[in-house]
């Protein structure tokens, strides 16, 4: 791995720090403004909506300018859609800065690119491994800043946000280079929203099948994201302290399994079976974390997901990068992104209208759904293994 490979992973790290911060802020900061269960499930889903739209546009614009200006556009949104979250005298104020933060917010998509630039189809598999396990850091030491910032108040959270993100900003301007082997022609629209592109995309030879993967997998996980806070809480009656600590544990697992790991594993076995190893597991997961409303067994459960969830993304990155050109690494990464957000909208919805404030058992059902679904997703990936399955590398 080179220079730039393991400046993208610290900048990913950091970037990582940002979002993960919010992660246990976003639920109780919506409460404070009154809003509902389905109203914070809007809050939820306008960030991914507005990525939706608007990472198949950076995407194509990175193949076309490269990753670094991109990547900086990117990061300044962050920085001003959280410093304005933070400081929200409203809700109104507060859903137009989740909004903003979305619509900028193609810097993981073009951080593929990048990944995907550096690395030979060799090595790729084990790059989106460490790439996976950047977001691991991330995801072990957010919610824990997270818990400092609250001291404050739950505004603080998006202000920290923001201060790391900045922190990225500055060592992509100043330290990471350009990465883009060959732009791509110019003579595509750059206000093409992308639409044809996103429609068609899921038709792509060898790619469509893995984005229906993607939309579906990340629906399921936004089902639980969303359901999991609560459920924690108000189900198994514990507090914030104890929430952080177990993100903190599966975030340790995570990240040494997406290390070593994914290195051990592909030795062993295929991209494609390492892939349907973690979603078994995982629907698994999903279906008993609700079974039995005990902490000890949902710590249990916690534990196996956090093995096995771990596989699921650097694998489906992978294998989009390997059925992928050098020259189209970019867009490919940004509709894939895009994808991924449209189910991070789809799935706050859906469980918004499952759940009942006043019944808390309610929290479990999209837990459940989220386990369905997800084999129905792995018997998909296993039928339509041969239309996706890379020539060996």
């Amino acid at each position: 791995m080179n220079r730039s490979f393991w400046i993208i992973a610290l900048i990913n790290v950091i970037n990582s720090l940002s979002f993960t911060i919010l992660i246990p802020t976003i639920y109780q900061y919506g409460r404070e403004f009154n809003l509902s269960d389905i109203e914070t499930s809007f809050l939820f889903a306008i960030f991914s909506i507005a990525q939706f739209f608007a990472t198949p546009i950076i995407g194509k614009l990175s193949d076309r300018f490269g990753r670094r200006p991109l990547l900086i556009i990117s990061l300044v949104g962050t920085v001003v859609g959280n410093l304005l979250a933070g400081t929200a005298p409203n809700a109104a104020v507060l859903f137009f800065a989740r909004f903003l933060d979305g619509v900028t917010g193609g810097n993981i998509s073009v951080a593929q690119a990048v990944i995907s630039d550096v690395t030979t189809p060799a090595n790729r598999a084990k790059g989106f491994g460490i790439f996976g396990a950047s977001l691991g850091l991330g995801f072990v030491m957010g919610p824990v800043l997270s818990l400092v910032a609250q001291q404050r108040s739950l505004g603080t959270a998006f202000l920290v946000s923001a201060a790391f993100a900045a922190i990225a900003l500055v060592i992509t301007i100043f330290f990471l280079p350009e990465t883009l082997p060959q732009r791509a022609d110019l003579d595509t629209n750059i206000f093409d929203l992308g639409m044809r592109d996103l429609i068609e995309g899921l038709s792509f030879p060898r790619l469509g099948i893995l984005f229906i993967i993607n939309l579906c997998v990340g629906t399921t996980f936004t089902l639980f994201t969303f359901a999991f806070q609560p459920y924690y809480l108000n189900v198994l009656h514990q507090d914030s302290k104890s929430l952080t600590l177990l993100f903190l544990a599966i975030g340790v697992t995570g990240v040494i399994v997406q290390i070593q790991g994914v290195k051990i594993l592909t030795k062993y076995l295929s991209l494609v079976k390492i892939l349907f190893v973690g979603l078994f597991f995982r629907s698994l997961s999903f279906i008993l974390m609700p079974v039995i409303p005990d902490i000890h067994f949902f710590l249990v459960i916690g534990m196996l997901f956090s093995l096995f969830n771990s596989l699921v993304q650097p694998m489906i990155s992978t294998l989009i990068s390997l059925n992928t050109s050098p020259e189209e690494q970019g867009r490919m990464s940004g509709l894939n992104a895009s994808y991924l957000s449209a189910a991070n909208g789809i799935g706050p919805i859906i469980a918004g209208l499952m759940v009942d404030r006043s019944h808390p058992l309610t929290y479990g059902y999209p837990l459940y759904l989220a386990g369905i679904c997800t084999f129905i997703v792995l018997f998909f990936a296993i039928r339509k293994r041969h239309q996706y399955t890379p020539k060996a590398v």
